[in-house]
């Protein structure tokens, strides 16, 4: 390509400053010595005027002649040598050389290292300026003149770089070579350069003339718009598979993709899933975008939202049975225009679809393992350059990878909303209301409520209007851990009807974990392990009997307002074997409020025993107001772990305990003989009378007569009798010092007795017997009381101020 020059007449400067001249006459004297020639060979004019010029010549040359045109060696003042390049010129231009006729010679010198840089130069320069139309080369003066390039004024593509409307950018990157004096390599800019843009790669080299001096610079410059668009897409399929794939949330995931093809792709992108995706399930089979009950799911523009356009959220109305969107439905991604776009919405909801100043629209599908979850569709409208088929192709990569993660996403909510509907049918009631106790239980998923576990709740109300408070934890998360859950939940419920002690009880439940940990597949173990608490409560006595399984301890708030960390035993978790529980016993008062909860609700910054402090001031603020449990449980929640990072579902129990007023119930102690059974009849009979409960007279004492009978005759006395009023049943508990377990039996027609417990079976709804710790048996039943009869238990139990 031809050099151009647009300062004529004005170079960088002569290129061979230390040129030596020397002039000979006809017989190769030297007539003439410059300046240069005495700084080159020491020499001064006077010492070698007059002397042939061949005296200074070392290299081997025939006698008497001058040294041929070329490189060559001249002897310096202090005897060393110089290697020139040489050049030997005659005055009348016409001699051979060898010295006849001529009258005279110019003979030119300058060192060898400066003519190879000379020569080198140039054909670095000749090089640049030949390269092809793709790259570009300019030499600029101090102040960015273009003194020549390869460029022509009207050259398309990267003559815009000098001369389009985008040049000032170009000519920054040489405003800052020239003031810095250091070179500049690949600095990449967006031009508009033939009416298109471009990605233009810049490089500037400082120049310096021959005297070291700065002189200017030299810039040369390609398109590199086709690397840029690879690394651009490169960039966001890495970013895609980084960014898509860190959640499983469906719509955080939809989210994330429309934020990444803005700007990446397109100037406005909408995500749009089967209505049943959002909630877990398989999306219908049926052909057509119509039948597929879309919705907007997400969005992303690069201004505000357009007006009219459908917004994220909302429900689409069905599509046109369209070409573009059958391909899409089959797998394939589409790039067309508006009106492409038009015909796939249809004319009458084009408002609600293509957004205004839209005109090259890309629609890929979302499709995992065979199954359309949907459709993504990006559009243009800022831009000018139409979607290109490369960038179609890796629309299609980008929503192949999300597909992956929706899909993820889709069959976690399904997962987590199996776990936790599992979950809320294992736990029991959120609140109970019993002569014993009023409660009250919430439940927190851990991770926001993503994640179900194994922790729960229960109140078990047992005989006797007895009241047994359980709160436990599972290790492990999942469909697992609350499988695992259930089946300790059933089982303390079924040990807890033996009437066991809290103690007896966990070491049941120790054998039946371990157990479970020793059948559990390889990828459950994380399930194997438990810790739980268990508090039985006795409105009569007002004694509360708790046994700690490597639980945090309980937190008792008094009817006045006091609050304190209950010192219990912790106990070893269960599944560890071999080392025994503990009982305590704690007196407690009416209206006394007792917190059971898990580790999760306390250890949420490490700290247990900080966290259980904060528990202990959190609800001795809120009992002193005497609020309703079920509005402390959601506000303890709320303050101790809202804002913070859980790892760990929560649990907590809270019960408000009551005690049976004396008018319900009543006691009596007899003698082991015959007529204690009367006395026992007719006390029973007066008692019911105070209570009015003549209807129910007659079955209460026969039911009486055969226990007192059984335990005068079979265990010796003394022998307890007990009545308690509860509110849909009478109790009758009968004691006696044998720790023999009554059986039921179907007597003989020949046999005298053993009718006794079947017709007590028969007359009550229920019955069983538990032992305590000092040997005595207690035989118990329960007897309806007509619909008319029953009380409310707030109106059996002890007012709080009175207690």
């Amino acid at each position: 390509m031809a050099t151009t020059s647009h300062r004529p007449g004005r170079g960088l400067g002569f290129c061979l400053p230390y040129t030596a001249t020397v002039v000979l006459d006809g017989a190769g004297t030297v007539t003439g010595w410059s300046q240069e020639a005495n700084d080159l060979l020491g020499h001064t004019a006077p010492e070698v005027t007059g002397k042939p010029f061949t005296d200074l010549v070392t290299a081997p040359e025939p006698r008497g002649a001058l040294p041929v045109e070329g490189f060559t060696r001249l002897r310096h003042r202090d005897g060393t040598e110089r290697e020139v390049a040489l050049r030997v010129t005659p005055l009348d231009g016409d001699g051979d050389g060898e010295g006849d006729g001529e009258t005279g010679w110019i003979v030119l010198a300058t060192p060898a290292e400066t003519a190879d840089q000379c020569e080198q130069g140039v054909a670095i320069r000749r090089a640049l300026a030949a390269q092809p139309e793709q790259r570009g080369m300019a030499v600029h003066d101090l102040d960015l003149n273009v003194l020549s390039t390869n460029v022509p004024p009207g050259a398309p593509d990267l003559g815009g770089v000098l001369y389009g409307p985008d040049a000032e950018v170009f000519r920054a990157v040489l405003r800052e070579a020239t003031a810095t004096g250091r070179p500049v390599f690949d600095r990449e800019a967006a031009l508009r350069t033939d009416g298109r843009r471009r990605t233009v790669s810049q490089s500037v080299l400082p120049l310096a003339d021959v005297h070291g001096d700065r002189s200017g610079v030299l810039s040369f410059w390609r398109d590199t718009t086709e690397q840029a668009r690879m690394r651009k897409h490169l960039d966001l399929l890495r970013e895609s598979a980084a960014r898509i794939s860190a959640t499983l949330d469906v719509r955080q995931v939809a989210q994330d993709l429309a934020d990444i093809l803005v700007p990446g792709l397109g100037d406005l992108a909408t995500v749009e899933l089967a209505e049943s995706v959002l909630a877990g399930d398989d999306p219908p089979k049926a052909r057509g975008w119509d039948r597929q009950h879309l919705v907007r799911v997400a969005g992303a523009s690069n201004g505000p939202w357009p007006e009219g356009l459908l917004t994220p959220g909302t429900p689409c109305p069905p599509l046109a049975d369209d070409e573009n969107l059958r391909t899409v439905q089959g797998g394939e991604a589409v790039v067309t225009d508006r009106r492409g776009g038009i015909n796939a919405v249809g004319e009458a909801q084009q408002r609600l679809f293509v957004p205004p100043g839209g005109h090259s629209l890309a629609i890929a599908p979302i499709k995992a393992r065979g199954i359309g979850l949907g459709l993504v569709a990006v559009w243009r409208t800022d831009q000018a350059d139409p979607i290109t088929e490369d960038e179609r192709v890796l629309l299609t990569e980008i929503c192949s990878r999300a597909s992956i993660s929706l899909d993820n996403a889709r069959r976690y909510t399904r997962e987590h909303r199996s776990a936790g509907a599992l979950q809320q049918r294992l736990l029991p009631r959120p609140a109970t209301s019993t002569m014993a106790a009023e409660t009250a239980g919430s439940y927190r998923p851990a991770g926001g409520g993503n994640r179900v576990g194994g922790d729960w709740f229960d109140a078990i109300p047992l005989p006797g209007v007895r009241t047994a408070l359980v709160v436990g934890d599972v290790t492990g998360h999942g469909l697992y851990a609350a499988a695992a859950m259930g089946r300790l939940r059933t089982a303390i419920q079924t040990l807890a009807a033996l009437e066991l002690d809290p103690d007896d009880l966990l070491h049941h439940v120790d054998d039946l974990v371990h157990d479970l940990a020793a059948e559990a597949a390889p990828d459950q173990g994380d399930t194997g392990g438990a810790t739980c608490l268990i508090a039985v409560w006795d409105p009569i006595d007002r004694q509360c009997t708790m046994a700690s399984a490597g639980h945090p301890p309980p937190v008792l708030v008094t009817p006045d307002g006091d609050a304190r960390i209950l010192d219990l035993p912790p106990g070893p978790p269960l599944g560890v074997g071999g080392m025994p529980f503990e009982s305590h016993v704690v007196h407690l008062e009416p209206g006394s409020v007792l917190a059971l909860y898990t580790d999760g609700l306390v250890s949420g910054d490490g700290d247990l025993e900080q966290g259980m402090h904060r528990l202990r001031d959190a609800l001795q603020e809120r009992c002193r107001n005497n609020e309703p449990l079920q509005e402390i449980g959601p506000v303890l929640l709320h303050d101790l772990l809202d804002g913070r990072h859980r790892n760990d579902d929560v649990a907590l129990l809270l019960a408000r305990t009551r005690t049976i007023s004396p008018w319900h119930t009543m006691s009596w102690t007899m003698p082991a003989e015959a007529a204690s059974v009367g006395r026992a009849r007719s006390s029973t009979t007066r008692q019911l009378a105070a209570w009015g409960l003549e209807e129910i007279a007659f079955t209460a004492e026969l039911v009486v007569s055969e226990l007192v009978t059984n335990a005068i005759r079979y265990a010796g006395g003394p022998v307890g009798l007990r009545l308690i009023r509860s509110p849909h049943a009478l109790i009758v508990e009968v004691t006696d010092p044998s720790s023999t377990a009554p059986r039921l039996r179907r007597a003989r027609e020949t046999d005298e007795g053993g009718r006794g417990l079947w017709l007590v079976a028969q007359m009550t709804t229920r019955w069983g017997s538990r032992y305590s710790r000092d040997g005595n048996k207690t035989i118990w039943t329960e007897q309806p009381l007509s619909p008319e009869q029953p009380l409310s238990p707030e109106s059996l139990a002890v007012p709080f101020e009175t207690a």
